[in-house]
């Protein structure tokens, strides 16, 4: 059975159109805050213990958001994370869109996250340490 022009032309962009559309783990790499989005309250548990120095802990998760003391002059380093996800599908009738016409369907769903460490210093190493997550 042989192939008309037509069909082959139809087949051929549709391979075509379909491999020139990102996939959604292209999109994610492509964004700038990849790696704020990977302080878990896993690798806070992990990573983080009383006697650790400075230097340590900022290997560990990063640059905190706020530095202060509190009021009995320990200095303390706060990261306080948000993220916020959105997740969408889509889908078309495939080939038959083009002949009868679009018909999309999908879905929607948005989680947000937050994280809050607080760290307290005495003589440049963790005294103590909290952490509270949230997500909704």
């Amino acid at each position: 059975m042989k192939l008309s022009f037509l069909s082959t032309t139809v087949i051929f962009s549709v391979f075509l159109i379909g491999g020139c559309i990102p996939t959604g783990a292209e999109h994610a790499a492509q964004l700038q805050s990849q790696s704020d989005r990977t302080t878990t309250v896993g690798i806070v548990q992990k990573e983080i213990s009383k006697g650790m120095s400075q230097a340590d802990v900022a290997a560990a998760l990063g640059s905190p958001n706020i530095i202060s003391k509190d009021k009995s002059g320990l200095e303390t380093w706060i990261y306080d994370k948000i993220a916020t996800e959105v997740s969408y599908s889509t889908a078309e009738n495939g080939l038959a869109a083009i002949f009868i016409g679009a018909r999309n369907t999908g879905a929607m769903s948005q989680t947000q996250k937050t994280l809050t460490v607080i760290i307290k210093f005495k003589d440049n190493a963790v005294h103590d340490f909290s952490y509270h997550s949230s997500k909704f």
